[in-house]
């Protein structure tokens, strides 16, 4: 009895286990909204400080995003994830941004479809204890996650400039500007930071090779490869060169950044959740939130069951169920909309409900789908061994054949 109380009980657990940072951003969150009542933060969203540090935190979450991916894994299915970042990404901006902008004709809701497209990476994390995908199928939402960040915060900064103007403000926004010409330069000092990195990066692996491996040349080694990733951030920060910081993720590696680089995650994390309480204690739109919520949920079915079968090949039916259901935003929505706070106000007390009904919507699916409601076996019931099998009343019982003699077996 005691052991079939506790697979029930097993049955109705979440999916995946509840990670303690999402516990700590609860609460910070809480603290925030309690903070926010007795300061009004907006004065900061003006300080030439307030962009700098949402791009910071920005920049590490990226970072630590690219860094944890397992390259070997996801080589057989580089077809899939490039569909899924490019092609998958667009799409699915393009589909939120048109519910938005058809919804409420505002035209700068267009940022706020893009800025929820993405897949949260350290969610995902936690989807990975699951059994319920394949160890393939896991591996391709992991390269999905941690690829369309950059990508989807390329596009936010960038199509920014496009929504800025067509919702009637002068100018240029804050955090991209020049149109054409502003996406071109942008990319050139992209470039120009990932060569600049990777030169020193591969400059200081080469003067590693000669010298001794003492423990002290070591530590030095470390420390100066931890000085060069430092440098890049606040540069990017202060730029806003996030493709340079997500590619130089997948190659500026080494085994002594892994607990610093998990602590700086997960710090931004919580500092991410505790600005997000502060705005959202100034007001909430519940509405707006909750159809841009819904609107990223639906799309990322469309594009996991619609358009990425035709990239990938081979995934069973639960896979492509399990990645259809798979959208969570976390982190880089909630940054995001921290950082175009200042060009679009009310893009945080859209956003923040709009995660909170992403992430609602995700855990319900996937208890839906670990027990569907119609499955369900009537309370008393319990489930037959192959050896107690009893035949259906509504079945007739066999034909006994007679014996030679006449008469029927006992």
């Amino acid at each position: 009895m005691a052991v079939a109380t506790s697979e029930r009980a097993r049955a109705w657990m979440l999916p995946v286990s509840v990670p303690g940072i999402v516990i700590g951003g609860v609460g910070l969150l809480g603290l925030g909204l309690l903070a926010g009542l007795a300061v009004d933060p907006s004065a900061l969203v003006g300080t030439s400080g307030y962009l700098f540090g949402a791009g910071l935190l920005l920049a590490v979450g990226l970072y630590g995003s690219t860094y944890s991916i397992d390259l070997e894994a996801v080589r057989s299915d580089v077809p899939g994830v490039v569909a899924a970042v490019t092609l998958g990404v667009v799409l699915k901006a393009a589909l939120i941004a048109g519910v938005m902008v058809l919804s409420f004709g505002r035209p700068e809701y267009l940022v706020l479809g893009i800025a929820v497209a993405q897949i949260d990476p350290l969610s995902v994390a936690a989807l990975s204890r699951s059994g319920r995908m394949s160890p393939r199928a896991r591996s391709l939402l992991t390269a999905w996650a941690s690829f369309d960040d950059p990508m989807t915060v390329l596009l936010t900064l960038y199509v920014a400039s496009y929504a800025y103007t067509k919702a009637g403000y002068a100018g240029t926004p804050a955090v991209a500007g020049g149109g054409a010409r502003g996406y071109v330069t942008g990319l050139a000092l992209n470039a120009a930071l990932l060569a600049g990195v990777l030169l020193l990066w591969w400059a200081g692996r080469r003067v590693a090779a000669k010298v001794s491996a003492s423990p002290r040349a070591r530590r030095a080694g470390a420390a100066s490869a931890g000085l060069l990733v430092v440098a890049m951030l606040v540069l990017a920060a202060g730029n806003m060169l996030m493709l340079a910081v997500a590619v130089a993720g997948l190659v500026v590696r080494t085994a002594a950044f892994g607990k610093a680089l998990d602590r700086a995650v997960g710090g931004a994390f919580l500092a991410a959740f505790l600005a997000l309480g502060l705005f959202l204690a100034q007001g909430v739109s519940l509405l707006t939130g909750f159809v841009l919520g819904v609107a990223a949920f639906g799309a990322q079915a469309v594009v996991a069951l619609g358009v990425m079968p035709l990239f990938v090949r081979g995934l069973e039916r639960r896979d492509w169920i399990a990645l259809g259901l798979s959208q969570q935003n976390g982190i880089t929505a909630v940054l995001i909309a921290l950082t175009l706070e200042r060009d679009f106000p009310g893009t945080v007390a859209t956003v923040g409900p709009a995660v909170v009904t992403v992430n609602l919507l995700y855990g319900t699916s996937h208890v839906l789908l670990a027990h569907p409601p119609s499955l369900r076996r009537r309370r008393g019931h319990r489930e037959l061994d192959a050896d107690d099998e009893r035949p259906s009343p509504c079945e007739k019982p066999p034909v006994r054949e007679p014996l030679a003699n006449g008469r029927s077996p006992a």
